[in-house]
């Protein structure tokens, strides 16, 4: 009799809805992945091995597999959303035990470690004082919202278009004075910072002294830093020497750098001195009009954090009130050879078992990892006019396997009133 089969399908058509309503419960999960039931047939057997014309007594649910399909990008206001875009895992640490996840909403706790709402901490590289990545062994990222402090000014970088056309200027009729412009050729300036975050205006005076030959001085806060080295009680500008091309010679040029030196007292706000090392390399001649196309030096005053951002290569940067930024850290991804062999934790976590394959670790952007977007979140996978349909074939499976057993129970029912 076939109460049997009919038995096994009413109770595989309910474990199909069980699991179409855990996805359809889960359509608003950031990060959830669909799940699909999978059934097999079962068939009685004997020692001596089955036959052709076997009939079989049912279907089983086989497995329950994750589908780990990509979700719809949701755009947040929250700097700390994190949505990835590809393969790859978050590798959470919880309480020092290791789990997987696709959810993205994280925050920071009171100790400043980055975490999601069941307080697991998100694990990545960390990176030094200086905002350099240590990629060893990942560990929960801890941000710190402390202020940056001032850095002296110690490399500037200047590269100028001097204006071959300009007439020479004799140094014994006329003597490099700042306040002169008579004296000098063309002239720019830059901001720089002591130690203490102070500005400071370096101005640069370019003097042309023959074709093909300049000279260049340098005045911090309007006076001239350039030193007499021949006696005569004038300052010497740096030799700036051009080939026919207008390229720069190095060899002539002192490799195109010279310093920078003041003394504290000449600073006069309690900083310790400059010495600047200040790069003119790419700086060039040609016939057209005086321009700066590149200048740029590596000091800034203290700064107070303003905000976290976080880039496409996982790169958490604090950014402050000085315009700088520095990274705090780096998140990281995990993969694995076969994501359907994980097992569901709860919580939107995942645990790593033998049939998904050791984890493989690496950074947003890379390999075969995919990307992340901060300020956005993976919506669940969950494809609810798909699902919709799949629980009404499911429930119609249910009223069919039913019927077969109302049929039976007819039929049988029939026997037992044979005379």
């Amino acid at each position: 009799m076939s109460f049997q089969q009919a038995l096994s399908g009413l109770n595989a058509a309910g474990k199909n809805l069980d699991v179409i309503g855990n996805n359809v419960a889960n359509a608003n999960t950031v990060g959830f992945k669909a799940a699909r039931a999978e059934f097999a047939d079962v068939y009685a057997s004997t020692v001596l091995g089955t036959y052709s014309n076997n009939i079989g007594i049912g279907t089983k649910l086989n497995s329950v597999t994750q589908m780990f399909t990509q979700g719809a990008i949701s755009v947040t206001s929250n700097p700390f959303d994190v949505a990835i875009s590809g393969e790859g895992f978050f590798r959470m640490d919880n309480a020092g035990s290791i789990v997987y996840s696709r959810n993205g909403q994280f925050h920071l706790d009171a100790n400043g470690y980055v975490v999601n709402a069941n307080g697991l901490r998100l694990t990545g590289y960390v990176a030094d004082a200086n905002g350099n990545i240590n990629a060893a062994q990942p560990q929960p990222l801890r941000l710190t919202v402390s202020s940056i402090e001032a850095r002296g000014t110690s490399e500037v970088t200047q590269g100028s278009v001097l204006d071959s056309r300009a007439d020479a200027i004799d140094r014994t009729v006329k003597p490099f004075n700042p306040e002169d412009s008579t004296t000098y050729t063309h002239a720019t300036s830059i901001a720089v910072y002591d130690s203490l975050g102070n500005t400071h205006t370096l101005s640069t005076f370019y003097v042309k002294r023959e074709p093909g030959q300049w000279e260049v001085y340098t005045a911090l806060n309007g006076k001239v830093t350039n030193t007499d080295t021949d006696g005569d009680g004038l300052p010497n500008g740096a030799p700036l020497v051009f080939d026919a091309s207008g390229k720069i010679d190095l060899a002539a040029s002192n490799n195109g750098v010279f310093q920078v030196n003041v003394d504290a007292a000449t600073l006069g706000t309690g900083a310790t001195g400059l010495s600047i090392n200040y790069n003119m390399a790419s700086t060039s001649q040609t016939g057209q009009a005086f321009s700066n196309e590149l200048q740029r030096q590596d000091g800034y005053t203290s700064g107070r954090l303003t905000s976290f951002t976080i880039d496409e290569n996982g790169i958490l940067k604090a950014n402050y009130s000085n315009q700088q930024s520095r990274a705090q850290g780096q998140i990281t991804l995990v993969s694995f050879v076969n994501p359907q062999g994980l097992v569901s934790a709860g919580s939107n976590n995942f645990l790593e078992t033998i049939l998904s394959g050791g984890p493989r670790i690496g950074v947003p952007g890379s390999s075969n990892f995919g990307t992340v977007t901060s300020g956005a979140l993976e919506d669940a996978n969950v494809d609810l006019t798909g699902e919709l349909v799949n629980m009404i074939t499911a429930q119609r499976v249910y009223q069919a396997n039913a019927q077969t057993i109302k049929t039976q129970d007819s039929l049988m029912q029939t026997l037992v009133n044979m005379r």
